[in-house]
């Protein structure tokens, strides 16, 4: 088989407020191909929040570089092997997440924390330090092909299909990995489960919300308003908070949560100090939303009930294995809606995800056609 030199995807050329979510075709030159690298044919990928951030460069970063083709929910065909590549065959169905690479050498990836190494590489938006000593820019899933080390790379259990798989590999890695590092092992008598509170109901409070559920947590959803209550029942919530329509919201609450992962993709009237009442003495808060502007607290809130805030990224070679295991044990399945990949079916997708007008990912398809 003959393999492209060069791959071909959708990008944003123009952050701009007008031509951010304008794209079109664009030829780009991948990363040399090295011992362990996988090339996967791209069928299917879904529209995360990061694609909207980087397509806007609402995080003002200033290594933002365009042309940039998003994309980290990547389902596909195994098309080549390096020769060092032993876990899978030509053919097989296989995903890659927001990861393409890290050095897998220092304590870091040693300890199953490569998500945290300094020396990672983003599926896109990133910079691959070649070893012939050249660069090159990493671009994402809205193409035809990608080309990524074996071990960011992952199969696909068959009873998943792709729309309902793609969307795991970030939205629900993101919220799967705090809950499995930060759910507590013993509980105070006379509490039966961990008491565990999702923030949001997007694209990560959709996944997330399940596997609190599957992991067996008494488990609470807060979203501004109850629109979207009898979505998070049928996900799994216990219960069910609307911030917005009660001013007393937290005293239902107050003290009595294990731990919090907040998805909330705004920080715009989000009171941070009022949420850090609701969790125990020693209680935990992790973010995984990453809003374009910061959250603002007061080191006071922590003294109520000597709570912690934190962060999360990601998740482990290891922890996406157990995810799509408990993910077939327990029917989680990701809410997904179907787009044809296009300029126009990107344009869309994009927008709708933005601007929450999706129930709760929006899934780029029919990949051949687009690249026939």
């Amino acid at each position: 088989m003959t393999y492209p030199d060069t791959f071909e995807g959708f990008a944003v050329f123009n952050p701009s407020p007008e031509t951010w979510s304008t794209v079109k075709k664009y030829e780009f030159t991948p990363k040399p191909f090295e011992d362990h690298d996988v090339d996967i044919k791209i069928q299917t990928c879904s529209i995360c929040g990061s694609d909207v951030h980087s397509a806007t460069n609402g995080w003002n970063k200033t290594n933002a570089y365009y042309p940039l083709v998003p994309g980290h929910e990547i389902i596909g065909k195994v098309v080549r092997l390096g020769p060092k590549v032993t876990d899978f065959k030509l053919g097989d169905r296989v995903g890659v997440g927001a990861q393409a690479q890290a050095c897998l050498k220092c304590k870091i990836c040693k300890s199953n924390n490569e998500i945290y190494c300094p020396h990672l590489v983003h599926t896109f938006g990133g910079v691959y330090q070649n070893q012939d000593g050249t660069e090159t820019h990493s671009q994402g899933g809205y193409s035809n092909y990608a080309r990524i080390n074996d071990y960011f790379v992952f199969h696909i259990p068959e009873e998943l299909s792709n729309e309902e798989a793609a969307p795991m590999l970030c939205a629900g890695i993101t919220t799967f990995s705090p809950l499995v590092r930060n759910i507590p092992k013993e509980l105070p008598e006379g509490q039966s489960k961990p008491r565990v509170g999702i923030v949001g109901l997007g694209g990560l409070g959709m996944m997330g919300i399940q596997w609190a559920h599957a992991l067996g947590c008494e488990t609470f959803v807060f979203s501004r308003t109850s629109r979207k209550k009898a979505d998070a029942i049928k996900l799994g919530a216990d219960q069910f908070i609307a911030t917005a329509e009660d001013p007393d919201w937290v005293k239902k609450v107050e003290f009595d949560l294990d731990l919090v992962v907040c998805t909330a993709n705004s920080a715009e009237g989000f009171d941070l100090n009022t949420y850090l009442r609701s969790l125990k003495i020693g209680g935990k808060w992790v973010n995984v939303g990453l809003p374009e502007t910061p959250f603002t607290v007061s080191p006071r809130s922590f003294m109520a009930n000597a709570c912690f805030m934190g962060a999360s990224h990601l998740g482990s070679h290891v922890e996406m294995i157990r995810m799509f295991k408990l993910a077939v044990e327990k029917g989680v399945r990701a809410w997904v809606e179907k787009i044809p990949i296009s300029s126009d079916g990107v344009k869309e997708g994009l927008e709708r995800c933005r601007y929450n007008k999706c129930r709760y990912r929006v899934a780029l398809t029919d990949f051949d056609k687009a690249f026939a």
